[in-house]
């Protein structure tokens, strides 16, 4: 019999990993192609070396994984655990058996391989199902996070779920150094647990500045994979730390490819008429020396500052000199529920004599477009918040370097009445 998706059972099975990302009608369709299977205790649902092209859900019941009759883990149906397939890498690398009568969900690959991809869930037409069930702790909340970032949301299945399988944890101490600004990128990284701290040096013989903190569901790595570009900043374990990495290669293969869109240079206009803004993620003097007309100057270094001033509304053109700045800059507008399009090859691929020159500027004095005018002020207004928090931080290292004076200067007073004590006596 089929799966009811109204039912406990089908209740159950929308929480499995990546099912709970499908939009309710795929759902709803898939579910006419599953049953739930039985097994009886002591029953091996697989054996090492199995290579079976199938997905094996715990719906009910109890089972233990074990290597080398040596027993791995012990997994319980209604526990985070159980809704991610059993020991899905192929050959299977250890065995599976009942502990008591079971009901599981036998899926093959093939079905999630075969569902679409880049499905755009809007709030308004899906009914995704991303809710944890009750835990202890927070341990969990990290997936609940990824599953809800509209990249991963917009991700194949089948890459989801191979994705959340290759997630690698490892952990840092206090103090510990993470990430070091110029060494060449090699992971990306999700944090489980703990903070830690960003800072970057402006130059090699500059004083080390303090960017911001990054703590339990933030994510970052990410830059210097997409750009090619060696990492940009140092990060620092704040406290103890538990991360999640993925590697290079998989995150290119399982996240860039499938959430990345690109247009081409014939395109720019069409997407232009329709109402999207074109973003120049250049550096200025880069910008000045030629750009596209009606392309305004966000450059990659500025764009987190500036993300709030942006209409999300609109979709973004990004452009950069060769394309790889453009990938990093569109990644960080996803991950903030924008629309983020890449003009494949960048500037190196433009005609030049569509580009914008500063010669070519002075003499059709043209009147500046609405939106360069509306997105200055909008950055200045940021700038200005950005200096008043400075300022109040200022203030505070100000009044806390005076309280540290009047201790250190009391301090010397008693040490030197101390010191005439000892010589009186």
């Amino acid at each position: 019999m089929t799966v009811d998706p109204h039912s406990e059972e089908g209740k159950i099975i929308r929480q499995l990993i990546p099912l709970s990302t499908l939009p309710i009608n795929q759902f709803n369709s898939l579910c006419n192609l599953i049953t739930v299977e039985h097994a009886d205790p002591n029953t091996f649902l697989f054996k090492r070396n199995d290579i079976t092209n199938d997905l094996i859900y715990l719906i009910d019941g109890s089972i233990t994984l074990q290597a080398n009759d040596l027993k791995v883990a012990t997994i319980k149906s209604d526990t985070e655990s159980a809704r991610f397939a059993l020991a899905h890498q192929l050959p299977r690398k250890i065995d599976a058996y009942t502990n008591n009568s079971i009901r599981f969900l036998r899926l093959n690959i093939n079905i999630i391989n075969a569902l679409p991809s880049g499905i755009s869930y809007e709030e308004e037409n899906t009914d995704m199902i991303i809710d944890e069930p009750e835990q202890d702790g927070s341990d969990d909340d990290w997936m609940t996070t990824l599953l809800k970032s509209p990249i991963f949301r917009a991700l194949p299945p089948a890459n989801l779920q191979q994705l959340l399988m290759s997630l690698e944890e490892v952990t840092f101490e206090k103090g510990e150094s993470i990430i070091k600004q110029g060494d060449t990128g090699d992971y990306y990284y999700l944090i489980k647990k703990g903070q830690c701290l960003l800072s970057r040096k402006p130059s090699d013989n500059a004083k080390e500045i303090t960017l911001g903190k990054l703590q339990a569901q933030d994510t970052f790595g990410e830059d210097s994979l997409l750009s090619g570009e060696p990492r940009n900043v140092s990060i620092t374990a704040l406290t103890y730390i538990t991360l999640l990495r993925l590697n290079k290669e998989k995150f290119i293969s399982l996240i860039k490819k499938p959430a990345l869109k690109f247009i081409t240079h014939a395109d720019i206009q069409d997407e232009m008429n329709k109402g999207a803004i074109l973003f120049d993620v250049r550096t200025p003097d880069e910008y000045k020396k030629h750009h596209l007309p009606h392309s305004l100057n966000v450059p990659f270094f500025t764009m987190r500052m500036q993300l709030k001033s942006f209409d999300n509304k609109k979709n973004i053109i990004v452009i950069c000199e060769n394309g790889k700045t453009s990938e990093a800059a569109a990644f960080l507008l996803l991950r903030h529920k924008f629309t983020a399009l890449i003009v494949e090859g960048g500037m190196e691929k433009e005609p030049q004599e569509t580009l914008d020159t500063p010669a070519e500027e002075a003499n059709a004095e043209k009147p500046a477009n609405n939106d360069q005018v509306v997105l200055l002020q909008q950055e200045n207004q940021a700038l200005k918040q950005t200096i008043q928090t400075l300022k109040q931080e200022k203030e505070g290292l100000e009044k806390n370097y005076r309280a540290l004076y009047k201790q250190t200067e009391k301090l010397k007073s008693i040490l030197d009445k101390i010191r005439n004590d000892a010589r009186e006596s």
